[in-house]
């Protein structure tokens, strides 16, 4: 496979209906929002969707969720030296990374390496001389993704719900502890922007049929994301608009490209005429 030759920007355009789509742990698991109002989602959900949906599909996956994992590594560093080996930490071990796991390639990873220990006394005066203790291994993808935002202030609604049930007694007395708070946002049309960089896919060797991988997958990006926060067929992608540009500089500046789409809040989708580029626009699955 040659590396992708060719500049893509893209746009996700997703419904939510009575879900929360990203829960906020520092903010009582409300949905994430702005101080406009706005609903958001952050870059890191949407590329754990994409993982998931990459793994699905039968792509080797470095950064797995612990109830997708299809090995038995208890961490990051154990996965990349099972299968990385004797070479993790060489000159080697970006490109056998990228080659080994398709979301290496596409969004970069960092290796944080410690170094072998080889005396108490020696690592003791490397730390008094504020010496390193390891390497890192930085790698840096083509594929980036922006956090998503409503096209429109979202209705936030909070409901007092039992989140467990009494353990122990006859069960008539409940406490405090089995009491909650569910919280959801009514209804919005989020937008999320993206782009592959040509120039930093030669790095990874990203290349033209790893794009149309993400191309396919876009689409069903919310399938098989069920949860009591988001009910199967709460949230769905309306439309994925695709950008393939001729030239591996692209005919202008990402910014003009996704500025061009414009979304109202019923998720009607338009998008303004870019001489030498056109717009593809992909029905959700």
């Amino acid at each position: 496979m040659t590396t992708l030759q060719n500049k893509i920007d893209f746009a996700i355009v997703f419904r939510v209906k009575n879900a929360n789509p990203n829960g906020d742990p520092l903010n009582g698991n409300r949905p994430r929002t702005d101080y406009g109002g706005l609903g958001e989602i952050t870059d890191v959900c949407l590329k754990r969707k994409l993982r998931d949906r990459l793994q699905e599909a039968k792509h080797p996956i470095f950064v797995q969720s612990d109830d997708r994992k299809v090995d038995e590594c208890k961490s990051l560093a154990e996965r990349a030296r099972a299968v990385l080996g004797d070479k993790l930490g060489g000159s080697e071990t970006a490109k056998l990374a990228c080659l080994a796991w398709f979301d290496v390639r596409a969004f970069g990873q960092l290796f944080a390496i410690k170094a072998a220990k080889k005396s108490k006394k020696k690592d003791e005066s490397a730390d008094e001389a504020g010496g390193d203790t390891g390497i890192s291994i930085g790698i840096r993808g083509p594929v980036t993704i922006q956090s998503a935002f409503s096209v429109e202030p979202v209705s936030v609604t909070s409901t007092q719900i039992t989140k467990s049930v009494s353990g122990e007694g006859d069960g008539s007395k409940r406490g405090s502890d089995t009491m909650g708070m569910k919280h959801r946002v009514d209804a919005g049309v989020y937008v999320s922007y993206g782009s592959i960089n040509p120039q930093l896919a030669v790095r990874t060797e990203f290349a033209a049929e790893d794009a149309a991988i993400i191309k396919a997958i876009l689409p069903k990006l919310l399938e098989n994301d069920a949860s009591s926060a988001r009910p199967e067929g709460s949230m769905e992608v309306l439309k994925v608009v695709w950008w393939h540009h001729p030239s591996k500089s692209g005919v202008c500046s990402s910014a003009k490209v996704h500025r061009s789409l414009s979304v109202d809040g019923n998720g009607n989708v338009t998008v303004a005429e870019i001489e030498g580029l056109t717009a593809e626009i992909i029905d959700g699955f």
